[in-house]
């Protein structure tokens, strides 16, 4: 045993969690692995039908049992494993798998990685190139972190990892619904949308398959994923992105990011001018209050620049209000004939708008798609004077 491991693991004030379910081929050699650098362990029995009950038994002295007469699932596992170890008084977790694939001889690389980064919530990074690993795996976690990245702009190269170090208090923070594999989702995305520092470290990985149970099922595991993704993502559309966006003009000002946006070396003036272009769509069709969040969210989806398209969204601030209403009524009167007839010396009066809404909202649309092809056009004919086109 590594006494000045595990005396550094305890004034670090972190413990390790395994959860476990029929894992008798495995479970004990991952016990005593850990046990060499961490005397803190928090061993979590989901409700096993195999000989795993015996075999942790053995070791009761020596680690916290938490036991669950039935199997409720690998992120009930870990809810549960979490709330001892708060209670304990415990500010960081690692989560290790019970099935062998981990190597215990990492915790010390999680140890030295949250000591030079406290509160970084840490995840061990497999090479999922590698030979034995399964297909499965490694379309998983491409997917997953696909995902990942649309819900919290984080890239992260390995997402479904189960080897990972948590911080407590920030994990204390936040409730949870998830029960299965799709926890281990949920509670990430959670972490980044509060802010959470994320680091990762190369940890090894071992898939034998003599001794290595795996519990996922492709099919229900897979669909309860989609249907929590569709959940995050919509969550990310309505209030996360946002919430990203402020913080980050925030901290850097909206004309700074801007100009850094314009000038972005990486983006072509074609994207940048259609970035444009919709934005003074979005600024200009009736969703009054709402243009800049959808506005965002969509270029989000579009894959268009976000800064411009929200600081060209701008286009209905107060001073400019009267003229965008006069136009949008304006131009629903052409193509309506019950329409009233208006000019520039016209009083367009808030009763006006109401009596003739339809005129309003399909002028509306009109004008700002008109704008938009033309802010487009021009954008895109200044940027090709004044800036050079990214080499592909």
């Amino acid at each position: 045993m590594n006494k000045e491991i595990q005396n550094e693991f305890a004034a670090h004030k972190c413990c390790v969690i395994i959860p476990t379910y029929n894992n008798e081929k495995t479970v004990e050699r991952v016990i005593k692995g850990v046990l060499e650098y961490c005397t803190d362990v928090i061993i979590v029995n989901d409700g096993a039908t195999d000989s795993t009950p015996e075999i942790i038994k053995k070791y009761e002295d020596v680690t916290t049992i938490v036991v669950h007469p039935q199997n409720q699932g690998k992120g009930r596992a870990l809810r549960n494993g979490f709330k001892k170890a708060i209670e304990m008084g415990f500010r960081y977790a690692i989560t290790i798998d019970s099935d062998g694939q981990h190597f215990p001889e990492n915790l010390p690389d999680f140890l030295e990685c949250s000591k030079a980064n406290p509160g970084a919530l840490i995840m061990g990074a497999r090479n999922m190139d590698q030979e034995g690993v399964p297909g499965k795996s490694s379309f998983g976690n491409k997917f997953s972190n696909f995902w990942f990245y649309v819900e919290t702009g984080i890239k992260m190269p390995d997402t479904q990892t189960g080897y990972r170090l948590y911080p407590l208090e920030e994990i204390a923070k936040k409730k949870y619904f998830t029960n299965k594999f799709e926890f281990e989702i949920e509670v990430i995305v959670k972490m980044a949308w509060r802010f959470v520092p994320f680091k990762a470290i190369p940890v090894r990985v071992l898939y034998d398959p003599d001794e290595r149970v795996s519990h996922f099922r492709p099919f229900w595991d897979f669909t309860r994923i989609s249907i929590l993704n569709t959940y995050l993502v919509t969550l990310m559309l309505l209030w996360h992105l946002h919430v990203r966006l402020i913080r980050k003009i925030w901290k850097k000002g909206l004309w700074t990011m801007f100009k850094e946006e314009l000038n972005n070396k990486d983006e072509s003036n074609l994207k940048k001018a259609a970035a444009v272009g919709f934005g003074i769509f979005m600024g200009i069709i009736p969703i009054w209050g709402f243009q800049m969040l959808i506005g965002a969210a969509l270029a989000k989806l579009m894959r268009l620049n976000t800064i411009i398209t929200l600081v060209a969204s701008n286009i209905s601030i107060p001073p400019m209000i009267p003229v965008l209403l006069f136009m949008s009524y304006w131009c629903g009167g052409i193509v309506l004939n019950d329409s009233i007839a208006l000019n520039w010396n016209s009083d367009l009066t808030l009763e006006h708008m109401y009596l003739n809404l339809k005129q309003y909202i399909i002028g509306a649309f009109i004008f700002a798609t008109a704008m938009g092809i033309i802010m487009f056009v021009l954008s895109f004919g200044l940027l090709k004077l004044v800036r050079k086109e990214p080499k592909k």
